[in-house]
Order: C-alpha cells, then sequence, then structure tokens
C-alpha cells in the first residue's frame, strides 16, 4: 500500500510516496538517481522477515511521488530521512543507494539521535572532479526524445555490469515508464544539473553512528571501486566495508546472496546495541 509524506517546497508542498512492510524497529531506505523504491523490495523483505520495519521511499520527482520539488540532490534527499523517520517514529537505521548513500551518511551527521546505523551502497564521498563538464554531458545525454532511452540503457547494460539481478528485465520496464511520465525526464535532467557530492564529502567526518559501506567491484562510477571503498573507510570512522564481486551500481540487487546477509546481521547488530 502507498503512503505520502508531505514535505515543503518554496512554492507550497509535495509529497513523497513510501510503502511499510512488517513491523518493528524501523529501517528506511530509498534508492538511487533515476531509479523506484521497488529496487529495494529484496531487502525490504528480507528486514521486514527479521522484525523490523521497512519503509521504503521514492525519490523526490519520480516514481509515486509528487512532481513540484524543487530543492534536490544530496542535502534536499538527507532531510527526507530525517522527515520520515520523524513521521513514523525512530530512531532509524538508513539504507541509501548512490546518491541517497551520501545523503544517509549527512543524514547521520545532522542527527545522530534519529539514525542508529547507515548502510552506504555504492556512496559519494568526494565531489567527484570536473562537475560542470558531466553537467553538460548529462544536459545533452538526458534530452528528449532520447533521454529515457538512453537512462534505461545505461541502468541496465553499464551500472548493472556482472551479474544480473533476477528481476531486472522487469524493473528497467518500470524505470522506462516512470520515467516515460509528462514531466519526469525533465524533472531528473535537472536534478543532474545540481547533484552535487560535496556536503556529504564535508560531513563524513562527522558520522558517529555505525556505517556499512557497500561497493560493487565492477561499479563504473568508480574509476578505482576498491580505493574508492578504501577512502570511504577513512573518511567515515570506524565504518565496516564490503567489496562484491561481480556486482556494479546495486550490489543489493545484483548479489544479495552476499549483501541481505551482511545487511540483516549489520541491522540486528546496530539494533540490538541501541
Amino acid at each position: 500500500m502507498t503512503s505520502f509524506l508531505t514535505r515543503p517546497t518554496t512554492r507550497g508542498t509535495a509529497r513523497l510516496a513510501y510503502e511499510v512492510r512488517g513491523d518493528g524497529p524501523l529501517v528506511v531506505t530509498i534508492p538511487g538517481m533515476g531509479d523506484l523504491r521497488s529496487a529495494d523490495a529484496g531487502l525490504a523483505e528480507a528486514l521486514a522477515a527479521d522484525g523490523f520495519r521497512v519503509a521504503s521511499l521514492d525519490q523526490r520527482n519520480l516514481g509515486d511521488s509528487d512532481r513540484g520539488f524543487d530543492e534536490l540532490g544530496d542535502e534536499a534527499t538527507a532531510s527526507d530521512y530525517l522527515a520520515a523517520i520523524e513521521e513514523l517514529g525512530g530512531p532509524a537505521v538508513i539504507v541509501g543507494t548512490s546518491m541517497a548513500a551520501s545523503a544517509a551518511l549527512i543524514a547521520a551527521a545532522e542527527r545522530p539521535d534519529l539514525v542508529r546505523g547507515v548502510v552506504a551502497i555504492s556512496p559519494f564521498v568526494s565531489d567527484g572532479g570536473d562537475q560542470a563538464f558531466m553537467r553538460i554531458v548529462f544536459r545533452m545525454l538526458f534530452a528528449r526524445p532520447w533521454g529515457v532511452a538512453v537512462w534505461t540503457w545505461w541502468y541496465r547494460s553499464v551500472l548493472n555490469k556482472g551479474r544480473a539481478p533476477a528481476d531486472h528485465a522487469e524493473h528497467v520496464a518500470r524505470i522506462r515508464a516512470a520515467m516515460s511520465q509528462p514531466g519526469r525526464l525533465a524533472d531528473f535532467r535537472r536534478l543532474t544539473q545540481v547533484l552535487d557530492h560535496a556536503p556529504a564529502a564535508a560531513r563524513t567526518g562527522e558520522v558517529r553512528v555505525p556505517v556499512l559501506a557497500i561497493v560493487g567491484a565492477l561499479d563504473p562510477d568508480y574509476t578505482d571501486p576498491a580505493a574508492e571503498l578504501a577512502r570511504v573507510g577513512e573518511a567515515v570512522p570506524g565504518a565496516q566495508t564490503l567489496l562484491v564481486d561481480e556486482a556494479a551500481h546495486y550490489p543489493h540487487r545484483q548479489r544479495p546472496d552476499l549483501v541481505l546477509p551482511a545487511v540483516r546481521s549489520f541491522a540486528a547488530e546496530v539494533t540490538a546495541r541501541a
């Protein structure tokens, strides 16, 4: 069942879509850029089976969430984690992928009283180099009429290099359908023009809650995935790290046999400790 969390915008309010599985201590998940909350379904079902209450959110301006969000990026997504925890009753373990992993680290630094632990899947803890050049590239790649096809091809073939998720074709079709709705591609393109991981890079050293960082060994978003994972381990005091073979940017979907046990163990440990 889809529920909605109302959030402020500069022109009023807009709603974030989410669904809840299970009952017990809270876990909040947000997927990566251009993805849907159904990407976290397997993870949510596993944690719900362990006795957690898992709220899976859609990103701003995508999926079942409203259009109309004007503030986008890591800091805005961090505020969504915290708003969801306050709405649903925390504290919580938070799980983020890609930009939402960077946002999760910001949220933990901002409100450690609300965050028991962070699972950061494919996080970014640096500013990403020449952002001006990349924004020009994204502006061209995700323009109409080819933008939806380019994103779904990149998601299907490059970001999921290695083992394909069990429901890969169906999930990519859902992304294509969601991105094809009026205005959604323009919103996605706008996100690519403002996305900046410098706020996450600036806050990671302030994180004092337990962190599990997970990176796929084939992730094309990193020049050297193993070195990037080591960088996260150095930037976040005491972080646990997991490098996942035969997986790229979505290791929890590509290698659930390795990632889900690690996440379940981490969530149980930090919740018991709290």
